[in-house]
């Protein structure tokens, strides 16, 4: 297959995804240096993710967890040291009535809502992508693409897809869009199977450079992510009632 055709098929193929592990690490901007893993489901939505922004090491790393419309936040010493013995916090979205205002992002849990799935292929939007070589990531055999893409190259590359694709895709671009990046390169890793193994993104962003790295561990395999105990959450909702009363 020529480079294009090997990116488009790799793309192709992320479409069947339902579940991921992956691991991440590199440069955010706002976040700084980040190092992370995690586990996804996409039906039904679950998330396990543990990061830690290394810029920021005295708070110590984080736990973010995604059971349905609620997000908990925490699992570390020094959150419980503020929380009267609690290191959890939970934002029930639903409770405060702030679903569709609220984000993840607007909580502090940073790459929380991106789908890895779905950004790693912006590569189809690109009009010089070649191949640099092949390499071996985390043990398998993959064969390395490289191009440049912009925020519309990519949004013209999704005139032809479907509704369900053009939407999860348009939901990963927005979070670069917000970063301020209008252009960057992109490093793809695909494996004998033609699916993607890694991909690296750069770019300039408005808070500082993007340089970030996802590896996927694993697709497709059962992700059970289950909320931490009620003794060790504080409920940002019930929180607020009692502020109010």
């Amino acid at each position: 297959m020529t480079p294009a055709a090997a990116v488009a098929k790799a793309a192709k193929n992320s479409e069947a995804i339902t579940s991921l592990r992956y691991r991440m690490a590199g440069k955010v901007p706002g976040e700084g240096r980040i190092t992370g893993e995690a586990a996804m489901s996409m039906k039904p939505p679950a998330m396990s993710m543990k990061m830690t922004a290394q810029d920021q090491a005295a708070t110590g790393p984080v736990e973010i967890r995604l059971v349905g419309k609620a997000m908990y936040i925490g699992g570390n010493a020094s959150l419980a040291k503020e929380m009267d013995g609690k290191s959890w916090i939970k934002f029930d979205m639903s409770a405060l009535g702030a679903d569709k205002e609220l984000n993840s992002s607007q909580l502090g849990a940073g790459q929380a809502d991106q789908n890895p799935a779905a950004d790693s292929t912006f590569l189809t939007g690109s009009k010089d992508v070649k191949k640099v070589g092949t390499e071996t990531v985390d043990g398998v055999k993959t064969t390395h693409y490289k191009g440049t893409v912009t925020v519309d190259d990519i949004k013209a590359a999704l005139k032809d897809e479907s509704k369900t694709v053009r939407e999860q895709r348009e939901k990963g671009l927005e979070q670069y869009e917000k970063m301020g990046l209008d252009s960057f390169t992109m490093d793809m890793w695909i494996d004998g199977e033609n699916h993607t193994k890694q991909f690296r993104m750069r770019g300039d962003a408005d808070k500082g450079p993007l340089d970030l790295t996802i590896t996927f561990l694993g697709i497709n395999e059962p992700v059970k992510v289950t909320a931490p105990p009620a003794k060790d959450t504080a409920d940002l909702a019930e929180m607020m009632k009692d502020a109010q009363s």
